[in-house]
């Protein structure tokens, strides 16, 4: 990070700056509806407000909602005002006619003449697309018969007739009080205005505001994307740090928050050195993402993906002692610690690809892997890798923290060995694979990998082979009693069941794997076990609900 400690005297310059970037933190820490009450109550609303950034204002103006801060837009410069329309009058690279008169309507005050310097400061490409999706302009020169059935507003000199068209209420009314705001100001540029409207074409006109705001976007920080993109390359993370001796305690208590811990130890000039590296990554993030920069969804969450592969960067780089972050962040540059945080998860993401490209991983569509591992390889494998939750239904989640890195390690780890031991039962080559799975008369992806290695348990445990293929008709009731015994409210496996499956299919599935079999194997008979043996104690034989656990020949099980 670029510091400049601020030693020695300073000017009055950067005194007011700081003393800026400091109501700028105390105003951020407030909830959105606070802040806004702060700065239209405060002493000098109007300076105080013009003296903040607009994307600060834009935000608490989204979070609060437009309709409820309008005495905020009215406080609001030109420059700070024609920024809220480059934010929210835009759906990526398309204008959004609506909501930008939604955001000139909100502009409009107790003071006309603040809102026509507001409505000089827009660009006249953007009106212009204004007025051709709202109205249509009759010259009553060329054509002074025109009549036409809708609401109408007829130019002073008597030159034009505006037909509105595509606004009513509301709307249609804010159309009438722009077109005559823009007359009452300067007639004579207002019919140029009328003039050159009729004859713009709509798709140069919006190329042309989009260039203008796209140049302004980047004059406030958001990059173009061909540099944003570059923040997401893989860096060399190298080793972490050997923990402090304190580090222990602290990992005891929670995960701490990194950043926070670096804002604490640096001085005022280095925070808002920060804080500018810290914006300029949000930004440039929103970017890469292909996000727009308007959409407080798209900036609350692209902001959280932001934070979460700064805190792992940062918990790498230090080594997970907090202690350590103020450092880390004077000696290295807040893109380069961010590049750590992603290249982190990267390398579990190119681990995932490089085992779904071997041979084995996939036969017929179906992944060999159980749906728990499953799962998290599609996980990781995103274009910004995310894990995945123990909950049913749970959406995949960023990485925040090395420990969550580990478990993912673990879970390829199993993933890896479901490969190799899946792999092994099939035959382990496609063609046979594919062979044993034709067995069982249905798709594999529809199969799926549990219930064929339900399967293959039954079988283990019935014929003392390896013979993927559905439990044969009529044996339904031994492998029951083979498996359960206790009564329907405490059924219980029966002894050695497992050791007894493991011993049949170990001699094929290579050493590696072999302890990702025992516990797939114990995980099935308790799946098993739940599933089916009450209802087989109570009854003494299997219930039809067997088929849809374990494959079954057709006919009596």
């Amino acid at each position: 990070m670029s510091n400049g400690k601020g030693n020695g005297s300073s000017g009055n310059g950067s005194d007011t700056q700081r003393a800026l970037s400091a109501v700028r933190r105390q105003l951020a820490s407030l909830p959105a509806r606070r802040r806004l009450d702060a700065l239209i109550e405060s002493r000098d609303a109007r300076a105080l407000v013009r003296s903040l950034p607009a994307e600060d204002l834009y935000f608490t103006i989204m979070e609060v909602g437009l309709a409820d801060s309008t005495e905020l837009v009215h406080l609001a410069s030109p420059e700070q005002f024609r920024t809220f329309v480059d934010l929210g009058g835009w759906k990526k690279d398309k204008l959004s006619p609506h909501e930008v008169l939604t955001w000139l309507r909100a502009a409009r005050g107790d003071e006309p003449a603040d809102f026509l310097q507001k409505l000089r400061g827009v660009d006249t490409e953007v009106l212009e697309s204004l007025l051709r999706e709202f109205t249509v302009i009759h010259d009553l020169e060329e054509n002074p018969d025109v009549n036409p059935e809708g609401v109408t507003l007829e130019t002073p000199e008597g030159r034009y007739l505006v037909e509105f068209k595509g606004v009513e209420g509301p709307e249609l009314a804010g159309m009438r009080v722009l077109i005559n705001d823009l007359i009452a100001d300067n007639p004579f540029e207002a019919v140029r205005f009328l003039e050159a409207t009729r004859w713009e074409v709509p798709g140069e006109l919006e190329e042309t505001a989009h260039r203008f705001r796209t140049a302004r976007l980047q004059d406030l920080g958001f990059p173009p994307l061909e540099e944003a993109a570059r923040l997401f390359s893989r860096v060399e993370t190298g080793p972490a740090p050997a923990p402090s001796s304190g580090t222990a305690l602290v990992a005891g208590q929670g995960q701490p928050d990194y950043l926070e811990a670096a804002f604490r130890g640096l001085d005022e000039l280095e925070r808002e050195n920060l804080e500018t590296e810290l914006r300029y990554l949000a930004n440039a993030t929103l970017v890469a993402e292909v996000e727009e920069p308007g959409e407080l969804d798209s900036i609350r969450r692209v902001g959280e993906m932001a934070r979460d592969y700064l805190l792992l960067g940062l918990e790498h780089l230090t080594g997970g002692d907090p202690s350590r972050a103020t450092q880390v962040v004077r000696d290295t540059e807040m893109r380069r610690v961010f590049q750590v945080g992603f290249s982190l998860t990267l390398a579990l993401k190119f681990r995932a690809d490089r085992l779904m490209k071997q041979p084995l991983a996939q036969v017929e569509g179906m992944a060999l892997l159980f749906p728990e591992e499953a799962a998290a390889l599609e996980a990781l494998r995103r274009k910004r890798p995310r894990r995945t939750l123990k909950v049913p239904g749970a959406e995949a989640v960023p990485f925040r923290s090395r420990r969550e890195l580990a478990a993912s390690e673990e879970v390829l780890a199993r993933a890896e060995a479901q490969v190799a031991l899946l792999g092994a039962l099939l035959g382990g080559s496609q063609a046979r694979a594919r062979e044993l799975l034709a067995r069982f008369g249905v798709e594999p992806g529809t199969l799926g990998v549990d219930h064929f290695f339900a399967a293959v348990v039954a079988l283990a445990l019935l014929e003392g082979k390896v013979d993927p293929r559905p439990v044969p008709s009529g044996r339904g009731d031994e492998l029951g009693a083979l498996l359960f015994e206790g009564t329907p409210e405490a059924p219980r496996l029966r002894a050695g069941v497992a050791d007894r499956v493991v011993a049949v299919l170990e001699p094929v599935v290579p050493e590696s794997a072999r302890p990702e079999l025992r516990r797939v194997v114990k995980t099935t008979l308790a799946r098993l076990l739940e599933e089916l043996a009450p209802s087989f104690l109570q009854e003494g034989k299997l219930n039809p609900i067997a088929s849809v656990l374990l494959p079954m020949e057709s006919g009596k099980p």
